[in-house]
């Protein structure tokens, strides 16, 4: 057996939370008369602290951009382009087979429990996760591996028994560095991102079963 259970991040791979982020911050960086551009923004993906907008723009505008200013108005907007953002192709598919061949799931998110279980009972997914498992609960978000293998020993599997559905370099780093079967899931907004090193590439999770990724798997590291 390839794999015994899965884990799945949380933003871009379950609903694409990032594309609305980018948007909002994108505006906001237009208004101040300066761009902010994917090869910058994707240091923020899938992490925390990998790039800080408010600081950049302030290089960039040579005007005073603070928090205090802007972080609620950010965060309610986020929240409400995000209320019409769907689960991602194959997403529910995928859960509903790995309940149905014994396979634990989990989630492992670089972002807060308030924001990603709020989103999960709102899709009627919270009951679907063995466990979920949040920056709120290690001290290292990703590309650390330490969300993944928190999430391993809540499932009370070994590492390597897991197969990790990731859509950001920073995920995928995380994965292999935790030991396990990282299959990337490019999001709109990933897919012109350069991805490290990975077990396999898929264009969304409604393309291939886990029963064909187990099979593919057998001898892809071979």
């Amino acid at each position: 057996m390839a794999f015994a259970a899965v884990i799945f991040d949380f933003d871009g791979l379950i609903i694409d939370s990032e594309t609305p982020l980018f948007d909002i911050w994108q505006e906001i960086y237009a208004q101040h008369g300066a761009s902010l551009t994917l090869e910058d923004w994707q240091h923020a993906l899938g992490t925390q602290g990998g790039f800080d907008p408010y600081a950049d723009l302030c290089a960039r505008s040579g005007r005073p951009i603070t928090r205090a200013r802007w972080a609620s108005w950010v965060s309610r907007e986020h929240w409400r382009r995000c209320e019409t953002q769907p689960l991602l192709p194959g997403v529910a598919d995928r859960l509903a087979e790995a309940r149905s061949i014994g396979l634990k799931t989990a989630v492992a998110s670089s972002s807060e429990a308030a924001w990603v279980r709020p989103w999960l009972e709102r899709h009627d997914l919270l009951d679907a996760f063995d466990a979920v498992c949040t920056r709120d609960d290690v001290k290292a978000v990703k590309p650390a591996p330490d969300l993944f293998l928190l999430a391993a020993r809540r499932l009370g599997v070994a590492p390597e028994a897991c197969l990790v559905f990731e859509d950001s370099p920073n995920g995928l780093r995380a994965a292999r560095a935790a030991g396990m079967w990282a299959i990337a899931v490019p999001n709109e907004l990933t897919q012109p991102l350069e991805l490290p090193p990975h077990d396999l590439a898929l264009e969304s999770l409604a393309i291939r079963t886990l029963a064909s990724l187990r099979e593919a798997l057998k001898h892809s590291r071979a």
